[in-house]
């Protein structure tokens, strides 16, 4: 095994060697990304982590925690992918490249769900992903019938492994929108990102063009989905939506319908709800 520039040097230094190299690729969050990285090449947690800063880093970690920063930093590869999980609430869910990484964001709406739904509620979450919506929503509130469905297969298997993994019953469905599927409620978070908008570079070479995009003003899946989710019967939505977009997807609903938005923790207008009075 090659030594390596990490290889005896305390952890504290090989933290900081990682930052300066995250730092010079531009990163947005160096030192945590080298804490989560180190931690994970030790095989231990990055609380353990930060409390022995003077424990040498030797043996195999030596070579992975290399590795990971060679790929964080010049292949711009997600910390979560080289993790291959995200925490999300209350759950740690594994991620890959076939999932979009789960955003802080959309915990809004889940707050949302968790805190406004009705007992016992039929909720469907369309375009699930890894599952984060749904397998939140059934762990907050196990009384709700979650499904989740996505068109992608890749997306099916992530969600039903971490659906098996946390033990928590969510019945998944592969097929477009709402697959077939009622409910008396439908959350999503959808692909609202304009084609061709210059994203970074961890997002456009590593996620999911497919769970990003959706034409040139970002709606296409918006103007799709309201319709199918009027014809289903459904009495309720939530739908993130991107910065800017909140009183475009809510002109998208009849006017029999009310809706209203709530804020995620940036201040941005990021959930559209809506109902039938």
């Amino acid at each position: 095994m090659m030594a390596g520039p990490f290889a005896g040097v305390p952890v504290r230094e090989a933290l900081a060697s990682a930052r300066i190299a995250r730092e010079a690729a531009e990163g947005d969050s160096p030192r945590l990304d080298a804490e989560l990285l180190l931690a994970h090449a030790l095989g231990i947690d990055r609380t353990r982590l930060m409390m022995d800063r003077d424990a040498p880093v030797e043996g195999a970690a030596v070579q992975a925690f290399q590795a990971a920063v060679r790929r964080r930093t010049v292949e711009r590869v997600p910390t979560a992918y080289l993790l291959g999980e995200k925490g999300f609430r209350r759950l740690d869910l594994q991620v890959d490249p076939r999932v979009l990484i789960p955003r802080p964001d959309t915990e809004a709406l889940v707050e949302w769900a968790v805190h406004g739904l009705p007992r016992g509620t039929r909720v469907l979450d369309v375009g699930t992903g890894s599952g984060a919506i749904a397998l939140a929503l059934k762990d907050e509130r196990p009384d709700l019938e979650v499904t989740g469905t996505d068109v992608s297969p890749g997306a099916m298997e992530v969600a039903r492994g971490n659906a098996a993994r946390l033990g928590l019953d969510v019945r998944f469905v592969e097929g477009d929108l709402l697959a077939g599927e009622r409910a008396d409620v439908v959350v999503s978070n959808p692909p609202y990102v304009e084609t061709g908008a210059e994203l970074a570079p961890e997002i456009t070479l590593h996620e999911p063009a497919g769970a990003l995009f959706a034409g040139a003003d970002g709606l296409d899946v918006y103007r799709r989905l309201v319709p199918a989710i009027i014809e289903v019967g459904a009495r309720i939505a939530g739908l993130e939506v991107g910065a800017g977009q909140a009183s475009s997807v809510r002109a998208l609903f009849p006017p029999a319908w009310e809706t209203d938005v709530g804020r995620d923790l940036g201040g941005i207008d990021r959930v559209v709800s809506a109902w039938r009075p």
